[in-house]
């Protein structure tokens, strides 16, 4: 087999992109995905994210495999948080950026990060070759632009243990919480699994949406309006402006993604009678729900909550989906009955000085995540099993 890099979708080319990736529903590995990002001011010049794709092919170059890295010129948009290490570097005179990073963009979503038609499941051990193979180019291609380190986000745990098995790489952990469909029928089966208290709480919850005036609706991509995704992007952008930011994506990047990616996207709206108050915008395959964007226009008590959680489980049981992701951090999740898992990823770091410091960071961070993951058991809202 042979690698070639690439800086745009395009140079790959749709069907070449996709032969390589075969039937996967993993909507982000798609095509269109990566062309929306690209095509409306998500990636590339002043972004502080430029592409390079590797493209994985036989000897007579059919393609077999993609990996999507990108040359970061920050740390924002990756969700596995390494502000202090460039600190560090700029303290001792070192240049930190650009870096590399092996992930999806502006999505903390646990996941394959080599694409292929190989392998669909991700399990094989063909398919955990690949990884290891891959790893040194990643290497070789910093070394000769002399960049500080390269970066895998948000890979699974088998492939995370595989290259953290070297001295070369750094395993670092963290955690998230997922919600896991264990043969629900009903919102009510549902929380007939939680205690007697919490399930009171989390009916409680759902009440007050509509003592509140408010009701919400599933609408699949497909069934969307150009005025309701204008709308969304409304509630998107202001949830990034109360924190005195802008949101990385443009209208236009989910605008495309409803005309190409329908079927794999569910927006959750939030009406106070007439009118839309809040939106919640997720993606789905064939397995999981990923929760990625939210947003309100007018506060209200526990619309989050419904709006982004119980809607997206309700989903799930409806749909007979396995597993939802609903983004990173927040322990507000457990009580609604959202597990604490780990998250994993893979770094390189060239400075062997470095890579011995932030080594013994990660490895005394990985203890403290594995106290805190414990601990949050404690904290979910099922019932014993002797109840």
């Amino acid at each position: 087999m042979k690698a070639q890099w690439f800086a745009s979708v395009a140079d790959i080319g749709y069907h070449r992109w996709q032969e390589a990736i075969g039937e996967t529903s993993y909507p982000f590995a798609q095509y269109a995905f990566y062309q929306a990002l690209e095509a409306h001011n998500c990636l590339g010049d002043g972004t502080g994210w430029y592409p390079e794709y590797l493209l994985v092919m036989e000897d007579d170059e059919s393609p077999v495999a993609i990996a999507p890295t990108f040359l970061k010129t920050h740390s924002q948009g990756e969700f596995v948080f390494d502000w202090s290490w460039a600190e560090a570097y700029e303290r001792y005179g070192y240049p930190y950026y650009p870096k590399r990073i092996w992930a999806v963009p502006y999505s903390p979503v646990t996941g394959p990060r080599l694409f292929t038609h190989l392998d669909p499941s991700g399990r094989s051990e063909e398919y955990v070759s690949m990884y290891a193979a891959l790893a040194p180019l990643l290497t070789q291609a910093n070394q000769d632009r002399q960049f500080s380190s390269w970066h895998l986000l948000f890979c699974r745990e088998h492939l995370a243990k595989h290259l953290g098995q070297s001295d070369e790489y750094l395993h670092r952990v963290s955690c998230q919480f997922h919600w896991f469909n264990k043969g629900y029928q009903s919102m009510e089966d549902y929380f007939s699994h939680f205690s007697s208290r919490k399930r009171k709480s989390a009916r409680k919850e759902r009440d007050k949406i509509a003592q509140q005036g408010l009701h919400l609706t599933r609408k699949l991509g497909s069934e969307l309006t150009s005025e309701e995704i204008q709308f969304f992007y409304t509630c998107y952008q202001s949830t990034y402006a109360k924190r005195g930011q802008t949101g990385y994506l443009t209208e236009a990047f989910f605008q495309q993604l409803v005309d190409t990616m329908a079927d794999q996207i569910l927006l959750v709206l939030a009406y106070k009678g007439d009118q839309p108050v809040g939106a919640s915008w997720c993606f789905f395959d064939d397995y999981s729900l990923y929760g990625r964007y939210w947003g309100c226009i007018e506060e209200f008590d526990c619309l989050h909550f419904e709006a982004c959680y119980y809607q997206g489980i309700e989903f799930c049981i409806d749909k007979g989906l396995q597993h939802f992701d609903p983004g990173t951090q927040g322990e507000h999740k457990i009580a609604r009955g959202f597990e604490p898992v780990f998250s994993h990823s893979i770094h390189y770091i060239d400075n062997p000085g470095f890579r011995d410091a932030i080594g013994h960071f990660c490895k005394e961070e990985a203890e403290a995540v594995r106290g805190y993951h414990q601990d949050t058991h404690a904290l979910l809202p099922f019932k014993s099993p002797n109840q």
